[in-house]
């Protein structure tokens, strides 16, 4: 392998907008200030809505609302008629 060629590794600080620091190591030696972190982003924090865009979740449940009762009572009606022959 050949020598020099890997970046140094510095600990630096990351600094969140709530607050938050924890220590890292990076090859940029000047601390990092971001935006958002695991203890602060909707997405790990459990707070994350789910949009419907354009009515998309009911429109399928329109269009599929029979299906499984119909599937239902065929499928009795048949156990029905295979019981009575």
């Amino acid at each position: 392998m050949k020598p020099n060629t890997h970046p140094v590794y510095v600990p630096v600080t990351v600094v969140c907008a709530c607050g938050q620091k924890h220590t890292t190591r990076s090859a940029a030696t000047e601390d990092f200030h971001v935006d958002v972190c695991s203890a602060c982003h909707p997405f790990f924090t459990g707070k994350q809505k789910l949009l419907d865009v354009a009515g998309r979740v009911e429109k399928f449940r329109t269009k599929y609302k029979g299906v499984a009762e119909k599937a239902a009572a065929d499928k009795a009606a048949k156990e029905a008629k295979e019981a009575k022959a």
